[in-house]
Order: C-alpha cells, then structure tokens, then sequence
C-alpha cells in the first residue's frame, strides 16, 4: 500500500509560495523569467491595441456611412400615428373626464391645453419661415447656408380659433362645449398623400352617445393639415418644426358622454390596423361628471316654502 503523502506545514506552503514569486535559483518570478514577462507583456499590449483600432475603425466606418440626417432603416408604421390632447391616456383606451362645476377639474384639461400649445408661441417661431404656400408640399433639395437646416412652417395657434386659449383660457371646460387637440405623429420624408389635390383633413365621428352630442366644430374650419407641413425632414434638419394641429370643439347634452373617433383622411393614411388602435386614428371618450340640479326637485321645496 502506498505511503499516505505527508501533510505540509503552514510554513513550508508559506515558502513555496515564496519561492514562486521568486526563484533564486532560476531566476524566475511566478514561473517566468524577466525576459519572458517582456515578451508575454508586448504580446498583450500588442493585441489590445489591435483590438481596440479594429473595434475604432468599425465604429467609424459604420458612422461614417450612416447619414445624421435621414435614417437607414425606418421600420416603423407606414402611416402615423395620431394623438389627442388633453392626453388622458388610461392602459386601454383615452377617457377625457372632467367637472365644468369643479374649478380643480377643469382646470387641469385648460392647464394641459396650455402647456402643449406653449410651444406654438409665436415669440419662438420667430425663426420659422412665414412665406410658405399654402395647399402645397414644401419640398427642400438643399440646406440653408450656414445653419445646415432647412425651413419650417410656422403655425400660429390663432388658426385654432375658439379653441387656442386665446378667448376663452378655460377651452370650455368649465362648460359644455370642451376643445380637444389632434395632432398627427411625425415621420421623416412622409408625404400624406400622392394625389396633390387632395387634402388631409380630420373627420370627428360619434361612436357611442350620439344623443348626448349638439354639435361638434373644427378649427380651422375646413378642419385641414396643410400641405406645407409636409415633408418632414427631422429634428436635425428642421428644429424649429410645429406639426400643424385641427383642434375639435364638442357641444355636450342630455348624460354629457360620448365616444368618439377622430381619423386623419388621406389617401396613404390607413387606420384599420387592429394592431395599433392609434395608428391613422384616436378613439377617446369625452365625460362631464357634472350633474346639474333636478328642476322638479328645486321647484317642489320652492312651493313648500
């Protein structure tokens, strides 16, 4: 049987250890002598830079094909999305809910109104182009000198009419008659429709509680995207860009609830992809909780006094 391998002392592995840090005998630290450390040293340093300037030289390759302006791939939806302010966005579909009686209420729909149009201040569209030509597409081929950017329509919140703010603060939330905002989402290059006599328009239908619906108004009043707007070449290329907006005013009766659907109507606009409810449309639901007072009951204590 063989003998049972003796079992080392603390220090004797203390001094193994030290003789593989340094081996007098050998002239070796941790197994190699200096000579070899320099070369392993320069193997690695060697690899690492060639690494590195390949990883550089990729990374710039790659950036110097991509165009800052316009992107490869734009594997988003072909038609854009359309959004409705006040954004009350709820995890299934928009509920607008407010009380025209209650100050706090209302005045959360007006506070949001405002601080969206905020932006369309005319102060800060001082730099956009205020000639261009209604009804057409405003195509740009060549930069702005200089800037490297390329002109944007402004759009002035008084096209919004009863519904910029400018009237009435309150956006008739404070009665029955609240403003709703559509704008349409941005997508670079995007032109709405090929046919150059067509417009895009915005079209309001009542999907539920047609009884409980006056009338409903555009502003502007042919309820129109202008053509101008469009195309759009993206942030970079036009920062002072405004999407062009149609805001939507609702005379509310009877419950004062109603669903509606507001859709962007244009020849490559689609909307019935199941998939994205948003997509070429907004469906939201408009609800004043105000309950106003029971005629019978205040003309009954009336006659009891």
């Amino acid at each position: 049987m063989a003998a049972l391998k003796e079992k080392r002392t603390c220090g004797q592995r203390c001094e193994d250890f030290g003789r593989f840090v340094w081996n007098s005998e050998n002239g070796t630290s941790f197994g190699r002598t200096p000579e070899k450390w320099v070369y392993i040293s320069l193997y690695y340093v060697a690899f690492y830079v060639v690494m590195t300037a390949l990883f550089c030289l990729a990374i710039w390759t790659l950036m110097y094909t991509l165009d800052p302006y316009t992107p490869d791939y734009q594997d988003r939806l072909p038609s854009p999305g359309v959004m409705v302010w006040p954004d009350k966005y709820d995890e299934e579909h928009i509920v607008i809910t407010y009380n025209s009686s209650d100050k706090a209420s209302w005045s959360k729909m007006s506070s949001c109104l405002h601080k969206f149009l905020g932006q369309y201040n005319d102060t800060l569209q001082k730099d956009c182009d205020h000639n261009c030509t209604k009804g057409k597409y405003f195509f740009q081929d060549k930069f702005l000198p200089g800037t490297h950017t390329k002109k944007s329509c402004s759009f002035s919140i008084s096209q919004l009419g009863n519904c910029s703010g400018l009237h009435d603060p309150t956006f008739g939330y404070n009665c029955d008659m609240p403003c709703v905002i559509i704008k349409m989402n941005r997508i670079i290059n995007y032109i709405p429709s090929q046919n150059n006599t067509q417009d895009i328009q915005v079209n309001c239908t009542v999907l539920e509680g047609e009884e409980n619906v006056k009338k409903i108004e555009y502003f502007p009043e042919t309820a129109l995207m202008d053509r101008s707007y469009y195309p759009y070449y993206g942030k970079l290329a036009q920062p002072n860009y405004l999407n062009p907006l149609v805001a939507v005013r609702i005379s509310l009766t009877g419950k004062r609830s109603a669903k509606f659907q507001c859709r962007v109507v244009a020849d490559k606009i689609t909307y019935e992809n199941i998939h994205d409810p948003y997509e070429g449309k907004v469906v939201f639901t408009l609800q004043n909780l105000h309950v106003p007072p029971n005629p019978s009951s205040a003309h009954h204590h009336s006659s009891a006094l």
